[in-house]
């Protein structure tokens, strides 16, 4: 047992929890640690001597209760799903009431809300928390989204807000420490409570939602410069280390640009050129898209970016398909300069156009379930330690800053006002790439919601018309008021006798 209490514990030694460990222990805090190979302790806690706020290390689950000040707090970094099940069923026993336990991982937010109301019941306090940044962020600061009783999150808020990342206020850069784990002095940290029960882990889907989005268009932007002018990955590079400078500055961008520019260490190809084309995925892109369709929320480029990875899979079959299915023969012969440009700009409205599907689903959801989210706040925290982080996220801020009602960020003036102005360029992009054959799902997509948000009236008047007579489905008039229904009488359609 420590001569002293520790601050608070965790539970899951792989890399992000020992990650994390150490970002506390660096901040002042002591944490006592648990894993349930206890040699992983022992080594970890070897390894890490001599910490501002040092590590404590415990053999079993009994040990490590009894090390944590009241009331304790406990933060569970192991897989989501009945592995977290399985470890708050072994702590429950050994806690008092009013105790805090903190999921820290990727939990699917109705496991969170389960998971709560079960603990309430017993006088425990439940917090559901992202932890965006992956090992890098866990390390030295990450994005955190806590959800869950207030009351325990001002329990936590010193820690979490101590090993957050930290942003400038009003620029909205990520502030660095003179040394990697040195604390930071100033700046805003990039976590807040986002609301109760399993808001923080919803939060957290979403913004893997986005993620993946993100991550897809950047790739159909190499593709294009790849595919219309042949441009090789480290000019590629070169061109996105550019954009970093400018609005599309973002972590996602400076490591796309490193990448391109990478050389195999095994030969002498560009690294980007031997990696297999195939991506994985650990489903809450899947997530983000399932609850759009479950709550009828418009959230295609997500969901698209999803499929591209499911596609990517699909490589024998590709490959196959490859030599049977032959495209277009049309080749791109106009100015490089003007096409990187339309690129550019391409990618940035699909962003936008990829976030307000984003956000627009954390507003409906947040009647759905009861919850108050802050949307200004939000983006305020996804501006560093996250995997999206960026500068474009200080232009949402100030978007909900403006207008905390804001129905959905194409209606801001900044980004209706990019939009206009670089719509052009998007619509040749997307005209190009499908007149020659190079596959921009997001781009298409996100030029689709745009096309049809905008738009006063859509065809799913025939639509619906088409429902009435196939399943008398009813449909409401022009001329009369909303949430009046009708129904047309068909007449049994006619079909052609065919010859016997």
């Amino acid at each position: 047992m420590p001569k002293t209490p520790s601050d608070i514990g965790l539970i899951g030694l792989a890399v992000m929890g020992q990650n994390l460990a150490l970002n506390i222990a660096d901040h002042g805090f002591q944490i006592s640690v648990y894993n349930r190979t206890t040699e992983k302790t022992d080594r970890f806690v070897a390894e890490n001597p001599g910490t501002p706020g040092g590590v404590v290390g415990t053999k079993t689950l009994e040990e490590f209760v009894g090390s944590l000040s009241r009331p304790r707090k406990m933060v569970i970094l192991v897989q989501a799903g009945k592995a977290t099940d399985a470890v708050i069923d072994g702590l429950v026993p050994l806690l008092d009431q009013g105790d805090i336990v903190i999921d820290g991982g990727n939990a699917l937010w109705t496991d969170t809300i389960r998971r709560e109301k079960a603990l309430a019941a017993q006088g425990l306090r439940f917090i559901g928390s992202g932890v965006s940044g992956g090992e890098e962020g866990a390390r030295f600061g990450p994005s955190l989204m806590p959800g869950g009783e207030f009351a325990a999150w001002q329990e936590l808020k010193p820690i979490w807000e101590a090993i957050a990342a930290k942003v400038d206020a009003k620029t909205g850069r990520p502030i660095m420490g003179a040394k990697p784990g040195q604390p930071v002095s100033g700046g805003v940290p990039c976590t807040t409570y986002i609301g109760a029960n399993g808001a923080g882990h919803y939060v957290k889907m979403v913004h893997n939602g986005i993620e993946y989005g993100d991550m897809q268009m950047i790739c159909e932007a190499y593709a294009l410069m790849q595919g219309l002018l042949g441009l090789k990955p480290a000019e590629m590079g070169a061109i996105f280390s550019e954009w970093n400078t400018g609005i599309l500055d973002s972590f996602l961008i400076e490591i796309t640009a490193d990448i391109l520019k990478q050389k195999d260490p095994a030969g002498k190809k560009p690294f980007v050129d031997i990696v297999l084309d195939t991506a994985g995925q650990k489903g809450t892109g899947k997530w983000t898209s399932t609850n759009a369709l479950d709550m009828g929320v418009p959230a295609p480029t997500v969901a698209e970016a999803v499929f591209a990875r499911c596609i990517s899979a699909l490589k024998d079959e590709r490959v196959a398909a490859s030599k049977i299915l032959k495209g277009p023969a049309k080749k791109y012969r106009g100015s490089k300069k003007a096409l990187i440009t339309a690129i550019h700009d391409a990618l940035y409205c699909s962003k936008i156009c990829s976030y307000a599907q984003g956000f627009q689903l954390m507003r409906t959801a947040q009647a759905e379930y009861g919850w108050k989210l802050n949307f200004g706040e939000i983006a305020q925290i996804f501006r560093g330690g996250c995997i999206i982080r960026a500068a474009f996220l200080q232009k949402i801020t100030e978007a909900y800053a403006r207008n905390p009602n804001l129905a959905n960020l194409l209606l801001d003036p900044y980004f209706n006002k990019t939009v206009k102005k670089a719509q052009e360029n998007w619509r040749k992009v997307v005209s190009l790439a499908a007149e020659c054959g190079v596959p921009a799902p997001t781009f298409f997509s996100a030029l689709a919601y745009y096309d049809s948000y905008r738009s006063a009236r859509l065809p799913a008047n025939l639509l619906q018309a088409q429902r009435d007579y196939f399943g008398a489905h009813t449909y409401e008039r022009t001329d009369k008021p909303r949430g009046k229904f009708f129904h047309l009488d068909w007449p049994e359609p006619t079909r052609p006798q065919l010859e016997v």
